[in-house]
């Protein structure tokens, strides 16, 4: 079909309009490209897609990489996954009839939070076992009586490491090492560090006994000094109190026996004497004893 335009403005014959064309060209089945009042065209459609770019297109997908291959990837199979493991049970650290010193230790840090009473002995018995008892109902373990690995972890993460003074809060810690001065000769050995008093004659050990000592206010006095007098029925013309076997080395200041440490322990002091609280021990001293044998004290 010929098309002609039309000239100064009118259409001449056979003239057809741009609208007309527009409809010829849309029955054809092609794209109508815009068309402007003038007959130009304007934002023709470029092959491909929008972005410009010769064969992309705006919905196409990313050509998958390696690691998307879906083959790759596999669901799990619910029957191959492993079974939770049973935690092992707990093992048995100490139970009734165990005599050493980590029952000593359970004894100590049982009585730092109230559940155990008496002073360490280091014997596992029936105090110490209902003690346990109670310590594990009271956080939900089984009441066994019997301290296993989950029992002590449990009491280790509520309670300090017990000091020496814990561990024999009723006596009996063993004692310090002798202090030179007292390898030669009779002395009355008496050391602060394990409040033991060791009767030694030329470096061998005769008797050990208990003893405690002055307050921060009337402290003991250390260093080496000499028994000068005896008196088996002595009473404290200071205190006004009974000083059974005193045997005195520096001052007023004497070793003797005290009722008072015998019914009460660590939990007091003296007045800067020595006390024992085993009577038949240091009535045995006593009689061994002599005047100017030596007497050492130290920390």
């Amino acid at each position: 079909m010929s098309v002609s335009r039309s000239t100064g403005g009118v259409m001449g014959k056979g003239a057809i309009s741009a609208g007309a064309v527009a409809v010829l060209l849309l029955a054809a089945g092609c794209k109508a490209a815009a068309v402007d009042t003038d007959g130009g065209r304007s934002g023709d459609a470029k092959p491909g897609g929008g972005d410009g770019k010769p064969g992309a297109s705006a919905t196409q997908s990313p050509k998958p990489g390696p690691d998307s291959d879906p083959d790759s990837t596999v669901a799990p199979d619910p029957d191959s996954t492993p079974e939770p493991s049973t935690p092992a049970p707990a093992k048995t650290l100490m139970e009734e009839g165990d005599r050493d010193g980590q029952v000593r230790e359970l004894q100590a840090r049982l009585r730092q939070i109230a559940w155990f009473f008496e002073h360490p002995s280091g014997t596992y018995g029936a105090s110490t076992t209902e003690a346990v008892k109670g310590f594990q109902g009271k956080r939900g373990l089984p009441r066994t009586g019997r301290t296993d690995t989950v029992t002590w972890q449990r009491l280790l993460a509520m309670t300090r490491e017990p000091t020496r003074y814990d561990l024999y809060s009723g006596g009996g810690m063993p004692p310090a090492k002798p202090d030179k001065r007292c390898l030669t000769g009779r002395v009355l050995c008496i050391a602060k560090s394990s409040r033991t008093l060791t009767w030694m004659i030329d470096g061998k050990v005769v008797s050990t006994m208990d003893v405690r000592f002055g307050s921060q206010y009337t402290p003991t006095r250390e260093g080496t000094f000499s028994v000068y007098w005896k008196s088996r029925h002595h009473v404290s013309t200071l205190y006004d109190t009974a000083m059974p076997y005193a045997m005195f080395f520096s001052g007023g200041q004497a070793v003797h026996y005290s009722s008072d440490f015998a019914a009460t322990g660590y939990g007091g002091a003296s007045h800067g004497c020595v006390n024992v609280r085993d009577e038949k021990k240091i009535a045995s001293l006593f009689a061994q004893v002599r005047r100017g044998d030596k007497v050492v004290i130290y920390k």
